[in-house]
């Protein structure tokens, strides 16, 4: 799918005026050759080309579902282009769907930076995604910016190296230490007797959050918990018998994990059959959306999970100047649909695209790597300060605490724990699963 704001007097066509530069070292010929081309269009304004990958189709489908939103919002706010140094570019996004599949998500992406000649490309939706797009770009000196999955996944599952970081390739999200501060700080809120299942799968995500040494299991002497540990599984997967029965025999009263809402479905209805009613379900990925929530029904009310944007973030956009509110409502108001966590946090990558754009004077290439290593803005998720680490080409957000809790004939992720994050304010008290 193509979505393309202004278009030039002579057709659309990409920005990159380093690229034309970069004709001349072919040779003189060619040079030549590419200026003769180019010369009706050389006062027309430029574009600006955004390769776009997410997980359109497939397990991982639920985060990409609010990029039609926010592409068409992007769109219709840059419809007259973006002024820069005087000149006008056309904002042109070329979205690509990684069907859920990593290698899938680097070919597409080799496509938008070997065929569609775009810019920069951007991407989210955990290390499935961001990983293989951000490497593909590394790999092809192209400008990349990512989001949406926590960064020792993403940072250290590309092999990165904390003394010299990596030359293309930006993010900005959460930390497992965050995680862990969150999942921790909602556990101490009710009595339990410590004991912690752990549903880890054998994926980026999975192991990184079971390791020993950055993972929850790093945590357990000093918060006084327990954890179970079954073991990596493949994912999908549709029987989780082993670990129930393993679980039960260990007292285990709380659960957590890192698993896409299928896998947690399938063990959440076997839990039930089984007889296994844990206190306490904090698990990362299944229940961050209302999609997934209400397809488990009555079963919803009670799930915790970390949350990474909401309405409650007191933050605005850049571009739009909307609140987190505002954002939220006109999502709800044109879609008929609750507001995700992956709204803000989309809405954001354009937000820093642009930016850096702009700061590079309408160039690509070097010159808007540089912008995005330079980036120091606020954005509808919070500050992105490339500069501030916890290593090289990663700006940490904050995170806080949710609860879904009955409301209405619905279900509202209300804050319950906000003690790294105190600019977000608590909505309510953490409560049982009954």
């Amino acid at each position: 799918m193509q979505i393309t704001g202004k278009k030039t007097s002579g057709g659309t066509f990409t920005s990159a005026l380093d690229r034309r530069q970069a004709l001349k070292s072919i040779g003189g010929i060619a040079a030549a050759s590419a200026t003769a081309l180019h010369a009706p269009w050389v006062h027309a304004a430029q574009t600006f080309k955004i390769g776009y990958v997410s997980p359109q189709t497939g397990p991982l489908a639920v985060f990409a579902e609010p990029d039609a939103f926010v592409i068409e919002a992007i769109r219709k706010h840059y419809a007259k282009g973006i002024q820069v140094g005087g000149k006008t570019y056309a904002v042109e996004i070329i979205v690509k769907d990684s069907q859920s599949s990593s290698s899938r998500a680097a070919e597409v992406t080799n496509d938008l930076i070997l065929n569609d000649e775009v810019d920069l490309v951007v991407a989210g939706s955990t290390p499935e995604t961001t990983n293989p797009v951000a490497d593909t770009c590394e790999l092809n000196g192209t400008p990349c910016i990512t989001n949406d999955t926590p960064w020792q996944p993403h940072f250290f599952g590309r092999g990165g190296d904390p003394k010299k970081g990596f030359n293309w390739t930006y993010h900005f999200f959460w930390g497992l230490e965050d995680c862990i501060s969150v999942y921790t700080g909602i556990w101490d809120k009710l009595k339990t007797n410590r004991v912690v299942g752990g549903l880890w799968p054998n994926d980026p995500d999975g192991n990184a959050w079971a390791d020993p040494k950055i993972g929850f299991p790093a945590t357990g002497k000093a918060k006084n918990l327990k954890y179970i540990d079954t073991g990596r599984f493949p994912s999908p997967a549709d029987n989780f018998s082993a670990q129930i029965i393993e679980f039960k025999k260990q007292g285990v009263e709380i659960v957590t994990g890192v698993l896409p809402p299928p896998d947690f479905g399938n063990f959440w209805g076997q839990a039930a059959q089984q007889g296994f009613k844990p206190k306490i379900v904090t698990v990362g990925k299944a229940t961050e959306f209302p999609a997934a929530i209400n397809a488990f029904g009555e079963r919803s009310d009670g799930l915790s999970v970390e949350v990474w944007w909401s309405p409650q973030h007191p933050f605005k956009s850049s571009m739009t100047g909307q609140s987190s509110a505002e954002l939220a409502a006109a999502y709800t108001k044109a879609t008929g649909r609750q507001w995700s966590m992956p709204l803000g946090f989309k809405h954001s990558l354009f937000e820093v695209a642009v930016a850096a754009f702009v700061k590079a004077g309408g160039k690509g290439g070097e010159a808007l790597r540089d912008a995005i290593k330079a980036t120091n803005m606020t954005t509808i998720v919070g500050p992105v300060n490339f500069a501030t680490g916890p290593v090289p080409n990663v700006s940490k957000t904050p995170l806080v605490g949710g609860q879904w809790q009955k409301q209405g004939k619905g279900f509202e992720l209300i804050i319950v724990e906000n003690g790294i994050a105190k600019m977000v304010p608590i909505g309510g008290e953490l409560k049982p699963i009954a």
